[in-house]
């Protein structure tokens, strides 16, 4: 008999303190706003007024799910939940979808047709859907004989984009035949998606060996990983720096070539510092890690923090200097807009 499935309210806090309850008993203990607050939808499954399954949705990420293990129609449970959520982002026309977990889940979701796309002790990540990694890699531009060329990756956020990336963009195209720039694929920067990427592609046009592509799905910043199964922030941290430093070495990396990934100096960010660490630690040997040391301007770094705080204090002209024409010229004609993202809430501090 196929379980019923229910709709859970997490704004009831009854609710709420049950689907906790449940999920702290399967090992699930992390609740933090950064992790709930955008839950699209919470199903469940009861037996009598006992809560004995769950699973979430954010965007195109599943997460958030568990089913009782002491019940024997546990793995039953689990199944329907699975196949509720995908249902439910179809109807939505979400059809390529992730999933972060633990690795002790890994082969169940696989039973329901996910594919792992990097694992470490601590997590994985999964995916399912009408299109996939290799579709990804595929589309990207190639050059006649890649297979025998040099080529580097440089993932940035570029929030704006500064001298300073160019800089470590125009180093890494020196050394190679062909550089490929990805471009963090989130919109919960001070410049959204869009104009990060036209600006790196205006600011590099002169670069005939650079590639500047969207990171889609699987160029994501350590802080856009659900964690919400690890228990404390330093542990989530490392595994959300592990988890992309596998995930670029296998999935990208390999299958185009790519045998030098390019960093920036960190001398301000505890939290990049610690994730071009980690990925020191994984890339090589098959994908070697240059540091670059950050380009200055009086003998300051250049930080994209400080263009974005200059543009919030209304002082753009003290950071003019830091900044490529085309990046100054759109700041400076959309300025008041800008302002006001930031004065709705956007944040602006961080990289």
């Amino acid at each position: 008999m196929q379980p019923e499935i229910i709709d859970l309210y997490l704004s009831d806090a009854a609710t709420r303190k049950e689907w906790q309850g449940l999920l702290t008993d399967l090992g699930i203990t992390n609740f933090a706003a950064s992790e709930t607050a955008h839950l699209d939808h919470t199903i469940g499954i009861y037996e009598g007024d006992k809560l004995v399954a769950t699973g979430s949705t954010a965007g195109n990420v599943i997460k958030y799910v568990g089913a009782c293990h002491k019940n024997s129609e546990a793995g039953a449970y689990f199944n329907a939940i699975i196949s509720a959520l995908l249902n439910d982002l179809a109807q939505r026309q979400i059809f390529h979808v992730f999933v972060f977990t633990k690795p002790k889940y890994v082969a169940s979701f696989e039973y329901v047709g996910f594919h792992a796309l990097a694992q470490t002790d601590s997590g994985a990540i999964l995916e399912t859907g009408d299109t996939g990694v290799q579709d990804y890699v595929a589309a990207l531009p190639k050059i006649e004989h890649q297979d025998q060329a040099k080529v580097a990756g440089i993932v940035m956020n570029a929030n704006p984009f500064t001298l300073g990336h160019r800089y470590l963009i125009e180093t890494a195209a020196k050394e190679n035949d062909l550089v490929y720039v990805f471009v963090v694929n989130t919109d919960a920067s001070l410049f959204t998606t869009a104009e990060r990427q036209q600006l790196v592609t205006a600011g590099t046009a002169d670069l005939p060996n650079v590639r500047v592509v969207n990171g889609s799905d699987y160029m994501v910043s350590y802080a856009t990983f659900p964690a919400y199964f690890l228990p404390t922030p330093e542990a989530a941290i490392r595994f959300q720096t592990q988890l992309d430093a596998q995930l670029f070495k296998t999935q990208i990396a390999q299958p185009l070539n790519l045998t030098t990934r390019y960093l920036g100096s960190e001398p301000f960010s505890k939290t990049t510092g610690i994730y071009n660490h980690v990925l020191q630690e994984i890339l090589p040997p098959a994908v070697a890690v240059k540091i670059v040391d950050r380009k200055a301007v009086n003998d300051q770094p250049i930080t994209a923090t400080a263009v974005r705080q200059a543009i919030a204090d209304n002082v753009v002209d003290t950071v003019a200097a830091s900044l490529p024409a085309t990046t100054l010229q759109f700041i400076q004609a959309h300025l008041t807009m800008l302002q006001a993202r930031i004065q709705a809430g956007q944040r602006i501090a961080g990289n």
